[in-house]
C-alpha cells in the first residue's frame, strides 16, 4: 500500500521542523510545498487567520490532489491594537529581517510596564482533504512581550516572545518544549486527532 502523503503548505524551514515532529507518528509522509514540487502563490486576502488557512489549503489542495495542511500564525500584541496579526509575515515588508522587526515592536512599547505588554501567538490550521471536506484547529500561546531578543532555538517573533511560566522566551524552549506549549503544537495536535479519525 501507498503511504499516504500530507502536503504542509509552507516553505518555512523552521515550521517544518516542528510540524514533522508533531506529526510523524501519523505513519504519513510530510512533505513542505518545495519538497512536493508544488509551485504557487496564492493570495491570503482573508481578514482572520482561519479565513487564511483555508484559502491556502484549498487552493493548493486543487493543485495535488493530496491532504493538504496550511496554517496562518501570527503575534497580537495587546498594547498594539493586536498588531502585527494577520500581517505578521508581512509587518515592515515581506522582505525584512525579524531581527527588525523584533526591535521595531520593542520600541513602540517603550516605557510600557510588564502588565500592559500581553501578547499571544496565534495559529489557525486548516486540513483540505480529498473528498472535498475542510477542518480548520486553532491554538494560542499567551505571553508578553520582552525588552530584548533572547534565545537561538526559534525563528520569527520568538526571540522576543516571553512565557511567564517558563521564565524565558519560546526561543529559549527546547523544541520539545516549543511543540508541547506553541500554538502552532496545540492547533497541530488538534487537527493529528481529526486526521486520525477520518483514517486517511
Amino acid at each position: 500500500m501507498m503511504e499516504r502523503k500530507v502536503i504542509f503548505a509552507t516553505s518555512n524551514e523552521g515550521k517544518m521542523k516542528e510540524v514533522r515532529a508533531i506529526l510523524e507518528d501519523l505513519g504519513m509522509e510530510v512533505l513542505s510545498m518545495k519538497e512536493a514540487g508544488i509551485h504557487v502563490d496564492v493570495v491570503e486576502d482573508g481578514t482572520t487567520f482561519e479565513e487564511n488557512a483555508v484559502i491556502k489549503a484549498t487552493e493548493i489542495q486543487k493543485v495535488c490532489g493530496e491532504i493538504v495542511l496550511a496554517d496562518d500564525s501570527g503575534l497580537e500584541v495587546d498594547y498594539l491594537n493586536k498588531e502585527p496579526g494577520i500581517y505578521s509575515a508581512r509587518y515592515m515588508g515581506e522582505d525584512t529581517s525579524y531581527k527588525i522587526k523584533n526591535q521595531n515592536i520593542i520600541d513602540r512599547l517603550d516605557g510600557v510596564e510588564d502588565e500592559k505588554r500581553t501578547a499571544r501567538f496565534v495559529c489557525a490550521i486548516a486540513a483540505a482533504f480529498p473528498d472535498g471536506t475542510v477542518e480548520v484547529t486553532r491554538g494560542t500561546i499567551e505571553g508578553r512581550i520582552g525588552y530584548e531578543e533572547s534565545g537561538e532555538n526559534g525563528f520569527g517573533y520568538d526571540p522576543i516572545f516571553y512565557v511567564p511560566e517558563y521564565g524565558c522566551t519560546t526561543a529559549q524552549l527546547s523544541p520539545e518544549q516549543k511543540n508541547e506549549v506553541s500554538h502552532r503544537g496545540k492547533a497541530l495536535r488538534k487537527m493529528k486527532e481529526i486526521m486520525k479519525l477520518k483514517k486517511y
